[in-house]
């Protein structure tokens, strides 16, 4: 029986599911998951989740004390939840999950590198072992000098929010384990702003994650990539053969159930035959490459926004919950 396009995909890259729901992950067995704010958000207002998230609120209640606001519990439980959800995550993958650093520290190297040792304090008080852990971070510049000091003391980091060749060059030389390239926040930024469309190997996201690999390749990074933000199959098969690709159960789904070859476009010993030249990246450099890159540049601010205002709204959902629950609890005494 011909193998469809998942089976295929697995044979060439490690596949990773783009999700905050448990049952996804049980039907499609990836390797590794990755979440984000927008993901747990999602996650959180689901019924079945219910018990995690009212469990977090009581622990963060009686961490904090009675006199807490219900905004402060909030803020706490916001990160003691992906800690949470990444424990339950963990119990179904075999491999790593990532964990958010809140984006609203993304400018400033101190207070991320000071909120992942806080994760990871969490995780190892669960028994989790640091090689299943990998901390999210923004791909700024303050933000890959955080993940430069975090490996340094053997905590993994997933950059993230990538979207141009002198971050991932940055990250690579900080030793991060770990990119996630944005291919399909790419092509929507270059569809907006020519109003063309593109598709295979003309995709602009995709030509992206293909140059930073065989970059990587070449000049034998440990640095792995991982494809992300995938908005069809098209993207995710020119991609076969990246490091890891991490896709939405959607997108899972298609290509479980599509039928065809699936070749593999990327590999290691074609990038190393490539001429590429090296790229020099220190802070001058990277500033001065952003600040010419438009869509690089107008993509991550615009991440950092939406997934701050997504921890924004997380908060909020919590604080009404908790307070919802204490009302009930009042009325019952």
């Amino acid at each position: 029986m011909p193998q469809n396009l998942l089976e295929q995909l697995h044979q060439s890259t490690v596949v990773v599911a783009d999700t905050g729901d448990m049952e996804a992950m049980e039907k499609f067995h990836p390797q590794d998951a990755t979440t984000n704010p927008s993901l747990i958000t999602a996650a959180a207002q689901m019924p079945q989740y219910a018990p995690i998230v009212d469990g977090v609120l009581q622990q963060a209640r009686a961490e904090l004390g009675k006199g807490a606001t219900d905004q402060a519990i909030a803020n706490l439980a916001f990160q003691r939840l992906a800690v949470a959800f990444g424990r339950k995550i963990l119990a179904i993958v075999p491999g790593r999950v990532s964990t958010e650093v809140d984006a609203r520290l993304s400018f400033d190297t101190e207070a991320t590198v000071a909120q992942a040792r806080s994760i990871i304090a969490q995780y190892d008080a669960a028994g989790i072992g640091r090689e299943r852990v990998l901390i999210k971070i923004a791909s700024t510049w303050e933000g890959i000098r955080a993940a430069e000091v975090l490996e340094r003391e053997g905590i993994h980091c997933n950059l993230t929010l990538l979207f141009g060749m002198h971050q991932a060059v940055a990250a690579a030389e900080a030793g991060a384990t770990l990119i996630s390239p944005f291919v399909g926040r790419i092509l929507d930024w270059y569809k907006k702003d020519t109003g063309k469309d593109y598709t295979g190997a003309d995709d602009p996201g995709v030509q992206s994650v293909t140059r930073i690999y065989n970059y990587f390749k070449k000049f034998g990074y440990q640095t792995v990539v991982m494809g992300a933000s995938f908005r069809n199959l098209g993207e995710i098969c020119e991609l076969a053969g990246c490091d890891l690709l991490t896709i939405s159960p959607q997108l899972l789904a298609e290509l479980e159930s599509t039928a065809g070859a699936l070749p593999r476009k990327l590999s290691a010993e074609a990038a190393e035959a490539m001429p590429i030249e090296k790229i020099a990246v220190d802070k001058a450099a990277f500033e001065r490459m952003h600040a010419a890159d438009r869509m690089a540049s107008d993509k991550l601010k615009e991440g950092i926004e939406g997934f701050s205002a997504a921890l924004v709204k997380l908060e909020t959902l919590l604080a009404e919950r908790l307070a919802a629950t204490e009302a009930h609890a009042a009325a019952m005494a």
